[in-house]
């Protein structure tokens, strides 16, 4: 009987020892599945007030100097160069006689022709003469007198080509080529000599849709070059491309006077300065503030701690600001660092 009572206290206990096991397991299971209590996380940024300033154009940009005119000097007429009057490097004026090809024959075809316009002269008279003397029809003494026009017309043509043989400079220059020699033959059309004008020269720069639009035709530029430190020359816009090319750029054309002693050459690379003050007041933003390119600008505006994501509308590039034309307002906090980690709504919390 005792033992009886032994076991059954045996037991009563094991059965005390699996219940309390397995409510002690049924707690832990029903805390690890209890939902995580998810707290507030806001992302670190750096911010920049959106602020109003006086607008100054700061636009500088690289180009090569090319000659205001190159021209070519051509053999009008085929034929042995006779005389070569000029050699690399000569400064030329429009109209000088640079070369002469053989002209001998020209010359030949000058005599016949005005010796054939002078004996259809003198039989003109004579018909005209025996005409009135009624010796002769009014059809023969048209007949010749066509013939002496032709004949004329011809002393005209053999002259001219006898002028051809003589090949001048289209322009005022410098000779910056001499692709031939005395006693070589050309034909006609041959080039016999490249003429560069540097009395004036122009540099051509690309110009992107913001920046096009602040340059204006006849615009004072400065040019600077490292072949000269610290010289600057005058420039003037002469030309703004209306359309752009492939690459969304404006092609900008400067004229610089080139007469001074510092001479530019062809080739020489150099800076353009398109840079202005104005007096317009303007809003500006950190160029980094943007999350896209110009063309497709956005922000995140900071708004009671929640970065907004917003579409934005820009105009001239200012050193590392850059225009507001539409968007935003004076005053406003843009995201300037960070940006990489929000999306529109995010909470944020601004750090210096």
């Amino acid at each position: 009987m005792k033992t009886k009572y032994i076991v059954s206290i045996v037991i009563v206990i094991l059965i005390g020892l699996i219940v309390y096991r397995l409510a002690s397991n049924k707690k832990k299971l029903d805390e690890k599945n209890k939902p995580v209590k998810v707290t507030n996380v806001r992302i670190p940024v750096k911010a920049a007030t959106v602020a109003s300033q006086m607008l100054e154009i700061s636009i500088m940009k690289t180009g090569n100097l090319a000659p205001f005119k190159e021209a070519k000097a051509l053999a009008v007429t085929g034929g042995t160069l006779q005389q070569v009057r000029f050699n690399l490097g000569d400064r030329v004026t429009q109209g000088q006689v640079l070369a002469v090809t053989d002209d001998r024959n020209s010359q030949l075809q000058l005599q016949k022709a005005q010796s054939n316009a002078a004996k259809l002269r003198n039989d003109l008279n004579t018909y005209t003469e025996l005409l009135q003397g009624k010796a002769a029809t009014q059809e023969k003494v048209n007949e010749i007198r066509q013939n002496y026009l032709d004949a004329q017309n011809q002393v005209s043509l053999s002259r001219k080509t006898l002028s051809d043989a003589a090949i001048k400079a289209p322009t005022s220059g410098i000779i910056s080529a001499k692709p031939v020699e005395q006693g070589v033959f050309v034909n006609a059309g041959a080039e016999v000599a490249t003429i560069v004008n540097l009395s004036r020269a122009k540099v051509q720069v690309n110009l992107t849709e913001a920046e096009v639009y602040q340059v204006e035709q006849g615009q004072k530029v400065k040019i600077t070059t490292d072949v000269y430190p610290g010289k600057v020359f005058n420039g003037t816009v002469s030309f703004i491309s209306p359309q752009a090319d492939q690459t969304y750029n404006y092609m900008v054309e400067i004229l610089i006077d080139n007469t001074q002693k510092s001479i530019l050459r062809s080739g020489t690379f150099v800076y353009a300065d398109f840079s202005k003050k104005t007096r317009q007041q303007v809003l500006t933003i950190p160029r980094e503030a943007l999350t896209e390119s110009i063309k497709s600008a956005a922000v995140y505006v900071i708004e009671n701690g929640v970065a907004k994501l917003r579409n934005i509308q820009t105009g001239a590039e200012m050193g590392n600001q850059i225009q507001v034309t539409g968007g935003l307002k004076e005053g406003e906090q843009v995201v300037t660092s960070g940006q990489i980690n929000l999306k529109d709504g995010t909470q944020v919390s601004i750090s210096k």
